[in-house]
């Protein structure tokens, strides 16, 4: 072995040495608050510092669960999750093949406004979103915030499924119409699949978003009842005579369990999801 690619390895391996402490530190914060999630103490200011506490248990979690209508939490935020990926997908990503492969009067434009549309957040135009939930009565509804939630992440969505598209040989599609396939079987049986990444990726940002928004839910939605996840977090720490951080850190922990999940079902995607999305605009 040649000194040049001894100090090649020597570069790799201390690079991935250094990856590897980075992931141990970004991982504290999450592993304090587990600590915290199991502790009998609903102190979270000590002079020590404990990566398990003193005293375990698990009533903080049990408490979550059977005192605390956690599930119903979890089935809103499902449930407004699943309404907007669908409707966000059906939107965005035939949008995004129409104006990757074809070329009509006025597609620059468009691609400019909606270029303009996505660097500004959806928070600027609450007055405006306000007054059209409330004209089309679809106040402390989920479907006016599925709507407000797709009309968000449509743009951003369609903007990573047209870089995708583009990535995507049009020589493919030609030798497939020359094989006699049909437009139908050419969407559905060639483009979905070769698309699958991004669009799996784009799904789970969209799930992501949704699932930790909070101000359009707490403004849209009213009622205990209808809390997402987001906002029953903040209403376990409403007050500051209140406050059990022991509780607050396993609503937290399991919160973040189904999208940390999701995120590893799909990790395999990620790389691909998102730097092809990105090649071409």
């Amino acid at each position: 072995m040649t000194g040049k690619k001894i100090k090649e390895k020597v570069k790799l391996i201390l690079l991935n040495i250094g990856f590897i402490l980075l992931s141990f530190l970004t991982l504290i914060p999450i592993l304090y608050a587990f600590s915290i999630s199991i502790s009998g103490s609903n102190s979270i200011i000590s002079t020590e510092f404990h990566i398990l506490p003193k005293t375990i248990t698990m009533d903080n979690y049990i408490t979550i669960l059977a005192e605390r209508p956690f599930g119903r939490w979890f089935v809103n935020s499902l449930l407004l999750s699943a309404l907007t990926v669908l409707l966000t997908m059906l939107v965005a990503v035939p949008a995004a093949y129409v104006f990757s492969r074809m070329r009509f009067v006025g597609r620059k434009r468009t691609l400019y406004i909606l270029l303009v549309l996505n660097a500004f957040p959806a928070i600027l135009s609450m007055f405006a979103i306000y007054r059209i939930i409330k004209t089309l009565n679809l106040l402390n509804s989920y479907m006016g915030l599925v709507f407000i939630y797709a009309g968000s992440m449509a743009i951003f969505v369609f903007w990573n499924m047209k870089g995708y598209f583009d990535s995507i040989p049009e020589a493919i599609e030609d030798a497939a119409r020359i094989d006699g396939v049909n437009d139908r079987q050419l969407i559905t049986k060639i483009v979905m699949p070769l698309a699958r990444p991004s669009i799996i990726i784009s799904s789970v940002l969209v799930v992501i978003y949704v699932w930790n928004e909070y101000i359009f839910s707490t403004v849209f939605l009213s009622g205990a009842e209808k809390n997402t996840l987001a906002v029953a977090l903040y209403s376990l720490q409403a007050t500051d005579y209140t406050r059990n951080w022991p509780l607050f850190s396993a609503a937290a922990i399991l919160t973040t369990l189904p999208v940390l999940i999701l995120f590893f079902l799909v990790q395999k995607y990620m790389v691909s999801g998102l730097s092809s999305g990105g090649v071409k605009g």
